[in-house]
């Protein structure tokens, strides 16, 4: 039986990978994604998003989908306040109301993406096991299933912990120093008044040295909240995260002696707790040109989301490898070269301020450092 070929294939339906074939099918041009959810429900979404002008934004307009992203905004998300340990206000600023960097929710923006393309675009349940070179820039790429298709543009969105980087680079994240435990609150203004009034309309950062409480709203009245911690990778490993109420505990005892208001957010926290390592790529991380097979996002330069530009960078990626690819039809090349001779330099400016905001976060006189940043912009 023949092996199924597609001229362009796309590894991840997550923001990047959709945004590529969107602007690709606004142009004309038919890629097929593959993703290893069971369908597009499969899991959560992650919380909220501030999409920014020159990135997130752009990608929009180029996707013919900024129209339909308008609604999606959450009023007032812009708002951010900044506390230290004891609660106290060191900044408290509302939303300025110019849409400069709206909230969105995550999985909306992705369902909005989705809705945008032909049926059938994304394969779901395809799970990339790896990819090989087979020549003249086609590549093989395996499934889990033990199938397998072929492809003249390979292109990999597949995060982190990418299967078609390592056609690529040998490169590989690296912890960070810092990890989150994830907790929500839901219906916060009526049932978690504390936690809702000090949070505020937007979002927060309550800092103290080597630790963090970040938490925002999001659109279906809810908290989301990182429990930020500066520790070796082994600490989320020293708690059962089956044990919820264990976990809680855990948790709060890095942040013993902070404000009661400060502590509710994970004290008062439904549901599960959700560990998360945070990693990164080196900055500066790039490849030398290799025929037919590219990367995006996370895959191309997972960095701290402390500059919060992860999405952003994402949808840029996608948008502009789709614009350079349809606008050479026969030249995948010079289509590949032109795209990551932008997104290099772009990526590594990216990721050196979210290294430089990982580090200024949770200094010993936090939240000096972050009060300085707003200060130097103004």
């Amino acid at each position: 039986m023949p092996v199924p070929h597609h001229p362009i294939a796309v590894v991840g339906a997550g923001l990047g990978g959709l945004t590529l074939a969107r602007v690709l099918d606004v142009h004309g041009v038919e890629a097929a994604v593959f993703d290893l959810d069971a369908s597009p429900t499969a899991r959560a979404q992650g919380g909220m998003l501030d999409i920014h002008e020159e990135t997130g934004l752009r990608a929009l307009r180029a996707a013919q989908l900024y129209e339909e992203f308008r609604p999606l905004v959450l009023p007032g998300g812009q708002a951010t306040r900044v506390l230290d340990r004891n609660a106290v206000v060191h900044l408290d600023e509302a939303d300025d109301g110019t849409g400069g960097r709206p909230e969105v929710e995550r999985g909306d923006l992705r369902d909005l993406l989705l809705r945008s393309l032909p049926a059938g675009t994304v394969r779901w349940g395809a799970k990339v096991t790896g990819a090989r070179a087979l020549g003249g820039g086609r590549h093989e790429v395996t499934l889990a299933d033990g199938s397998a298709f072929t492809t003249d543009l390979l292109v990999g969105a597949d995060g982190a912990w990418s299967r078609i980087r390592p056609l690529l680079s040998a490169a590989r994240p690296v912890y960070t120093g810092v990890s989150f435990v994830e907790a929500d609150l839901r219906d916060a203004d009526a049932r978690h008044p504390v936690a809702a009034k000090v949070v505020g309309g937007g979002s927060l950062f309550a800092l103290g040295a080597g630790r963090g409480l970040l938490a925002h709203c999001e659109s279906d009245g809810g908290l989301h909240v990182y429990a930020a911690v500066e520790a070796g990778e082994e600490w989320l490993d020293g708690v059962d995260f089956d044990d919820t109420e264990a976990v809680r505990k855990y948790v709060l005892d890095r942040f013993a002696g902070w404000d009661e208001s400060l502590r509710a957010l994970v004290a008062d926290a439904d549901g599960a707790l959700v560990p998360r390592r945070i990693h990164a790529l080196p900055v500066g991380h790039r490849w030398d040109r290799v025929p037919g097979v590219t990367l995006l996002g996370d895959a191309a330069h997972l960095m701290s989301p402390f500059a919060g530009e992860g999405a952003n960078l994402a949808m840029i990626d996608g948008a502009e490898l789709g614009l350079a690819v349809a606008a050479r039809p026969g030249d995948t090349e010079t289509a590949l070269a032109a795209y990551e001779e932008g997104m290099f330099p772009r990526a590594k400016a990216s990721a050196a301020e979210s290294a430089a905001n990982r580090e200024l976060l949770f200094r010993e006189d936090a939240p000096r450092g972050l009060l300085e940043m707003f200060a130097a912009h103004g």
